[in-house]
């Protein structure tokens, strides 16, 4: 399994908790077993593989981290959808930019543009063009407008060194 295709997975149970009073980790051992996933990989060539430990963690932070922060996350999203209401913004478009946002903001391994990216190929799956149009433009508005002063995060800086250096 990629690492895109946990994100999927993640994006799916982030998704899935705004339908319900459960918790992320009620969602997670409702979801992440290998059972769910052969259910799941009938229907859904993305579940055809059960993650291995590395992925199955990141699933877990993921899918945590955006439960914990969640209303951080919705006031960043309602903070650049300028002229939408938030409660107009499609559930999995929600659930794709929380994850976008979370990893940009508290996974200093993911680059800001590696999660924008992902965040829109996930979205072309799920959204029309125009839905996915609107996710790319808040995303980048808000690591734009949120980390304009900030330096690198530090794999970044170590890339950029890397670069000066040939």
């Amino acid at each position: 399994m990629t690492r895109s295709n946990a994100r999927e997975i993640a994006v799916q149970m982030i998704f899935s908790l705004g339908f319900g009073n459960l918790s992320a980790d009620e969602v997670l051992d409702t979801q992440l077993t290998q059972e769910r996933f052969q259910e799941l990989a009938e229907d859904m060539p993305l579940y055809s593989q059960f993650p291995n430990e590395k992925q199955a963690q990141y699933i877990r932070d993921l899918v945590r981290g955006v439960f914990a922060h969640g209303p951080e996350l919705d006031d960043y999203i309602s903070r650049y959808a300028v002229g939408w209401s938030f409660s107009r913004i499609p559930r999995m478009a929600a659930a794709i930019m929380r994850t976008a946002m979370y990893e940009v903001l508290y996974m200093e391994e993911i680059p800001n543009a590696a999660a924008i990216n992902e965040a829109v190929e996930i979205a072309k799956s799920y959204e029309s063009q125009d839905v996915v149009a609107f996710i790319n433009g808040i995303l980048g508005s808000f690591v734009r407008a949120e980390f304009a002063d900030t330096p690198p995060k530090p794999e970044k800086a170590a890339r950029a060194d890397d670069k000066a250096e040939d």
